[in-house]
């Protein structure tokens, strides 16, 4: 069998599509994984993808964990990702809205919404072509502080967990990434008073905002191995890896971007290291708890808190649970998820 066909039957997808729009300059993946529970809602991202294959792996490990995320937050929502390839400086009105086209062409079947490097705005012109969209800027608007929201309470349980109490005063906390959400969770946590080290690759206005707040800097190349108490990427995916989880310095791990783990094997790395491990599609899910409301009820803020609140209790509860069996965070997570796929929010 063809390797492309057999990598998207081995991540259980119900449908991927491809989309090439030359006078647009659009080209994308569109990975529906999992529709049970409801429509599929997952954001787009664009990102300079080397090739096709880099998306479409990408796609197919996001899209998956969308399923897990929604499933997790007791949401009546399947998971779907859309991936655009294309560089960020390339954003123009007919993109996004030839990427609706896309998404109209599924029938109802996937809500986009913004991800790494797409913004409310893009949304905007993504609706001239469909109404399949959450995250509206007139509705729940930016997913990001939701996000940031959920990942300082997760990061507060870890904590808890660690040491008895959910103060991060004084508590040392490495954080990789200040975009939307890293940004939002940095100032989060130097509020609560957390000796914090930050690293970006890109945004030294954020940077230097955070070393106004009394963070320190390191190279991105150093982040994963600087000394701390928890290790909070907020990034890219796979970052925890062969190579880096044997040098790792942390206590645990407990950050905002998605598929932190490059596979199970890592989860199991870390377990064996004594290392903490906060699921990222649980400790992440405050952004699709606000956007995805919007597709199957009348938006409210005031539930839409209580929920991504939550956070906090299921990250403490998989961490006591990782404990007490010796099985490794990651895979409690996943089969809390699959579970209620398989058998409904039970």
């Amino acid at each position: 069998m063809n390797a492309t066909l057999q990598m998207i039957r081995d991540f259980g997808h119900e449908q991927v599509a491809f989309f090439n729009n030359e006078k647009a300059g659009l080209k994308c993946i569109i990975a529906i994984h999992s529709t049970k529970l409801g429509p599929a809602v997952g954001g787009c991202r664009l990102y300079p993808y080397a090739c096709e294959e880099d998306a479409l792996f990408d796609v197919l490990r996001l899209s998956r964990g969308m399923s897990f995320k929604n499933a997790a937050a007791g949401l009546p929502l399947g998971g779907a990702k859309g991936v655009i390839i294309a560089k960020p400086q390339d954003k123009c009105e007919a993109l996004f809205e030839a990427y609706g086209e896309a998404v109209e062409s599924l029938n109802g079947r996937y809500f986009t919404a913004e991800d790494v490097n797409t913004t409310t705005q893009d949304m905007d012109w993504v609706m001239h072509k469909t109404q399949q969209v959450v995250g509206r800027k007139t509705v729940s608007g930016d997913p990001s502080p939701f996000t940031a929201i959920g990942t300082f309470d997760g990061i507060r349980a870890t904590a808890k967990f660690l040491f008895g109490t959910d103060d991060l005063h004084g508590v040392r906390i490495a954080l990789q990434g200040l975009g939307h959400v890293g940004f939002d969770l940095a100032k989060q946590l130097a509020a609560a008073g957390a000796d914090l080290t930050v690293s970006t690759h890109s945004n030294r206005a954020n940077i230097d905002a955070m070393l106004a707040l009394g963070a320190k800097e390191v190279p991105d190349s150093e982040i994963y191995t600087t000394e701390c108490d928890i290790l909070s990427p907020c990034a890219l995916g796979a970052t925890l890896n062969y190579n880096t989880i044997p040098n790792l310095k942390c206590k645990a791990v407990a950050g905002a971007a998605n598929n932190q783990l490059l596979d199970e094997k890592c989860g199991e790395m870390l377990k064996a290291r004594g290392i903490l491990y906060a699921p990222d599609f649980i400790i992440n899910g405050g952004g699709v708890i606000n956007a995805g409301q919007e597709a199957f009820t009348k938006y409210d803020k005031e539930n839409v808190l209580k929920q991504v609140h939550n956070i906090f209790n299921t990250v403490y509860n998989i961490l006591d649970e990782s404990k007490a069996s010796g099985i490794p965070e990651g895979v409690i997570a996943q089969k809390f998820a699959e579970d209620r796929i398989k058998n409904g929010l039970k």
